[in-house]
């Protein structure tokens, strides 16, 4: 009888660090959780949680999984592949994350954005299965996002920053600025959980359903939305974060996304079926650490490249 491979997964994320042992949604060993400090303290620990399993004699990992905030460097051709370049947290640039970790565990290490590794756990998994494109866009402490284009995650000049398209920004209905210190009002900088507080003076969870922030969140993740599907096409877009738990906010972003797109997409299925084409993730706040031990299966299963 063949064992199954098992793999390590690190969900690397601003606040804090998941990390897991296991080979899908269905067989998952070992996890720890613990809060993102500076990279030695907090790589540290992830590396320790795998040296224990190792030390204690369980079954030996083929890979490990990274999916981190970013942005960051993930062309397997770079000289800095797998370093965390120029993050907004503070003492985080220029982390040669993967390398640490491949170093100290003797094991291959693959290493992607986290929204990437949620789009693929998705597409292997979840709301994605059985499609050959997808997009997965998470609205939180920030907005970035993955996709999956004819089976394999998008790569190019670098990794997508979906968060940082510019959007129409009306002024007179939203004077609001927003908080993107790279761009100001980028989809991030108006429609992110800290944008969302900063412009209402409360956390995101705590306004009611019927607040006037949700009109207006809607509408520009709508149009956030509009630009991804006249530029990728995708069979399904997925949509996580700490803001999208506020369910409420689907129906009325499907319904803004039908009067964007004033008939100019012709596809009866998307049109006829919007509550299939955006959806909330299958895999829930799992997708993160599951999308690391995804990466580590790709990985393996490519021989390492």
């Amino acid at each position: 009888m063949e064992v199954e491979p098992l793999y390590g997964g690190i969900e690397a994320g601003g606040t804090k660090f998941i990390c897991a042992i296991g080979s899908g949604p269905d067989d998952i060993r070992a996890e720890e959780r613990f809060p993102t400090t500076s990279p030695a303290e907090t790589i540290g620990r992830a590396v320790a949680f795998f040296r224990r399993w190792q030390e204690a004699g369980g079954p030996a990992l083929s890979a490990i999984g990274i999916a981190s905030f970013g942005p960051l460097d993930a062309d397997p051709a770079s000289p800095t592949f797998g370093y965390i370049t120029v993050p907004p947290k503070p003492g985080w640039a220029n982390t040669d994350f993967a390398g640490a970790v491949q170093r100290a565990l003797n094991l291959p290490a693959a290493f992607d954005t986290d929204v990437n590794a949620a789009a693929l756990a998705e597409w292997r998994w979840g709301a994605g299965r059985g499609l050959h494109t997808l997009v997965y866009l998470t609205v939180g402490t920030g907005i970035g996002g993955g996709a999956i284009v004819h089976g394999r995650l998008l790569h190019g000049l670098a990794h997508p920053e979906m968060g940082h398209m510019r959007i129409p920004h009306d002024r007179e209905r939203d004077p609001f600025p927003g908080v993107c210190p790279y761009h100001g009002d980028c989809l991030e900088g108006l429609a992110a959980g800290p944008a969302l507080e900063a412009r209402w003076g409360q956390p995101a969870e705590s306004l009611p359903p019927d607040h006037p922030a949700w009109e207006l969140e809607a509408n520009y993740l709508a149009l956030g939305l509009m630009n991804l599907v006249y530029a990728l096409a995708p069979q399904r877009i997925i949509l996580g974060g700490g803001v999208m738990e506020q369910s409420h906010l689907f129906p009325r972003i499907r319904q803004k996304l039908l009067q964007l797109f004033k008939g100019y997409v012709a596809n009866p299925a998307l049109l006829q079926d919007m509550e299939r084409y955006i959806l909330p993730p299958a895999l829930g706040q799992r997708a993160g650490v599951l999308g690391a031990i995804a990466l580590a299966q790709q990985t393996h299963l490519s021989g390492g490249k």
